[in-house]
């Protein structure tokens, strides 16, 4: 073995120490819980109402934002560029609300009605058929946002060990129910708050290395403009809807913290209305730093990742790989890992105290039986993300958390908006709103597309507005046309005079109408720089992977078949993140020939002929020679071009058709060649050759730069 393979080896077997370190520590804090605990139900669900503030924010911040902010939202920051501050800032002033104003709401209901989940909290009582519908509907989407953090488990796992995405979701859900079976919520809040510690470290040292391979902050702009102009502009392009609406669903999308059981367990498990207040001082102050490193980490791997064909998910466990130590990656993935382990625990917490305190509130107070829910949970949601595995499209991490997070926002936010206000709903009214939620989250993410119409993707709007918005229309509705719902539709609060009405509606237009007039004025072109004609310097570097080779002695006027079939991205090949764009077969031989007194040699003939779908490609060759099939234009790679696009390019580089997958056939024939002798009645003796073969891919790496 050569001394770069045991580089490469030492250098995994230390991310694999570091890894293992750092996941004892988590899994050693979570099992420390065991001492403290309870054999309740009500110590399982909630910590007994008496958890310190600083943990419970932690531990909050950590569930938050998890996988989603490792994997899903570091994706979206290296597609959006610096327009992402909209998502950051809007989002965060929703979350503000969320905690001042009814966090505070949801504690004091909590407290005062010794309920233990929010299904219960948009009911009179627990198991009132608008709480069971609430429960059910948490199960669904609390399930899918716990397979988007097996997904991002599966992600981490597969960049930094290489281990297939199926094999990291499974082990995610032994994790699970590991750490759901120690001590419930409390061993989730415990390693939430150790991992938050970690992450927020290794944050800063990525974010730090990352800066300084980019050439630092001038060097980040510089590589973002050189890609495509409009990533540093902080206005997004070719908004279908105009900036208000797509600024206001990140704030509803913030708003929404509300609206997730998982984070609103942790305001459970407060005793007092002042370790609320502490306890968001705590999330905002560790939170936001988090937020920042994070969004930078996403830049940076834009510059650095520029092929067309990355998947931007892997944008931070890919810059770990190439920019940190063995053991800072070790750290990275053991941070990704747990964090995402440990908010699905807490979702799968949420579902299992959805399910006994509503759908089923005979369990209530049955330890045993619920911890058999909690099992099912977690394994309905490990098919749910190995099912995603199958289905384009269905790993995005932030697909899944953006259909979950708004979902769950679009159903429970309304309802505990009007029920702080003053208004009771009976259940009629409450489920008419649950369901018009649903439809409208579910109709605008999925129906829509199906269809043809693309209204939810960055260009969009969020199902956040759409979610809300069917929710409180309903309510309006019926409280305008159903005599048994209450007329004012404001609870304990006078329906607004017709003058305060008409000076709301004109500062509001006064402040769409600035915001839709800026977007005119400073939006980028709605040409992107990849259509944009001109002259491009183009770089590529090819990289060679074995995929067999052998050795086979051939008899005159004979050939020999070998074949391979090649995996590809449906079966998580080991290839199928290269751009392919051919492949070689290289033959290499030693004339055997004797050759007796008076007698002179002569080279026999080999040819190697390459076969892959309807390629082919026959070529006699010398000993250490090659055939070879490319489906890609080499003559630009080193060169400037000029009068082109990025697309026109990148269409003569990219392997856009998948092509190199599947089987393929190598032909190999040998015709001997006989040196003449001066004797005729002597002959040399030649049968045959043994011709050694090397089959390999052939990727390409390459960037593009305007000039």
């Amino acid at each position: 073995m050569g001394i770069e393979g045991v580089e490469i080896m030492s250098g995994n077997v230390l991310i694999i120490i570091s890894f293992l370190f750092f996941m004892f520590i988590f899994a050693g804090v979570g099992l420390a819980s065991i001492r403290v605990k309870k054999d309740t139900t009500d110590d399982y669900l909630v910590a007994g109402r008496g958890m310190h503030p600083a943990l419970a924010a932690l531990s909050a911040v950590s569930t938050w934002n998890s996988g989603y902010m490792f994997i899903g939202a570091i994706g979206f920051t290296y597609m959006m560029g610096y327009n992402i501050i909209w998502m950051a800032i809007m989002s965060m002033m929703g979350q503000i609300l969320a905690w001042a104003w009814l966090y505070k709401f949801i504690q004091k209901e909590g407290r005062d009605r010794g309920v233990r989940s929010l299904s219960s909290l948009v009911a009179e009582k627990a198991g009132a058929p608008e709480a069971k519908l609430a429960a059910v509907l948490s199960v669904l989407f609390l399930s899918i946002y716990a397979a988007a953090q097996l997904t991002s488990g599966g992600k981490a796992l597969l960049v930094m060990m290489g281990w297939p995405e199926l094999v990291g979701i499974l082990i995610g859900f032994v994790l699970v129910v590991a750490y759901c079976y120690a001590g419930g919520i409390r061993a989730s809040i415990w390693t939430d708050a150790v991992q938050s510690c970690v992450m927020i470290v290794g944050s800063l040292i990525l974010c730090w290395i990352a800066l300084g391979d980019v050439g630092g902050f001038s060097g980040l702009n510089a590589g973002l403009e050189s890609q495509d102009p409009a990533l540093t502009n902080i206005m997004p392009p070719n908004l279908i809807f105009g900036l208000s609406l797509w600024a206001f669903a990140f704030f509803l999308g913030g708003l929404a913290v509300a609206g997730q059981p998982q984070v609103v367990s942790r305001v459970m498990t407060l005793g007092s209305d002042k370790d609320r207040k502490e306890a968001m001082l705590w999330f905002f102050v560790w939170q936001t730093p988090f937020l920042i490193l994070m969004t930078f980490i996403g830049l940076a791997s834009r510059v650095i990742f520029s092929e067309n064909d990355f998947d931007p998910e892997l944008g931070l466990p890919m810059l770990a790989m190439d920019t940190m130590p063995a053991v800072g990656v070790g750290m990275i993935l053991a941070s990704i890992f747990a964090a995402t382990m440990s908010t699905a625990d807490s979702q799968v917490l949420a579902c299992t105290a959805a399910i006994t305190d509503d759908i089923k509130p005979e369990w209530r107070d049955d330890h045993k039986t619920t911890k058999k829910v909690t099992l099912f949970v977690a394994a309905f949601a490990t098919a749910i993300s190995v099912a995603g595995l199958y289905v384009p499209g269905g790993d995005s991490v932030f697909a899944l958390v953006v259909l979950a997070v708004y979902g769950l926002g679009g159903v429970f936010v309304p309802l505990l908006i009007i029920r702080w206000a003053g208004y009771k709903p009976d259940t009629t009214h409450s489920i008419s709103m649950m369901v018009a939620a649903f439809a409208g989250v579910i109709g605008w993410t999925i129906i829509l597309p199906i269809m043809g119409i693309s209204w939810s993707g960055a260009d969009g709007i969020f199902p956040s507005v759409p979610g809300m918005g069917a929710a409180f229309a309903v309510h309006f509705w019926l409280c305008w046309k159903r005599e048994e719902s209450v007329d004012n539709p404001f609870g304990r609060y006078s329906i607004p005079t017709k003058k305060f009405t008409t000076i709301g509606a004109v500062i509001l237009l006064a402040f769409v109408g600035g915001m839709e007039g800026s977007y005119q004025v400073l939006a980028p072109d709605s040409t992107s720089s990849v259509d944009e004609i001109g002259s491009y310097e183009i770089t590529g570097e090819i990289t060679y992977y074995e995929i067999t080779s052998g050795s086979e002695y051939i008899l005159d006027g004979e050939n020999t078949m070998v074949e391979m079939e090649i995996s590809g991205p449906e079966d998580d090949g080991e290839f199928s993140m290269l751009n392919i764009v051919g492949v070689r077969a290289t033959l290499t031989y030693t004339d055997d020939e004797q050759s007796p007194a008076g007698c002179g040699s002569a080279e026999d003939s080999v040819s190697g002929h390459l076969m892959y779908s309807d390629l082919h490609a026959t070529e006699e060759v010398n000993s250490g020679a090659a055939v070879e099939i490319l489906w890609y234009n080499s003559s630009i790679i080193g060169t400037t071009v000029s009068d082109m696009s990025k697309t026109d390019i990148i269409g003569m580089l990219e392997n856009e058709d998948y092509l190199g997958f599947g089987d393929h056939f190598l032909q190999i024939s040998v015709n001997v060649n006989k040196g003449d002798c001066i004797d005729p009645f002597r002959e040399t003796s030649d049968d045959g050759e043994d011709v050694s073969y090397l089959w390999e891919l052939i990727a390409l790496d390459y960037s593009i730069t305007m000039v």
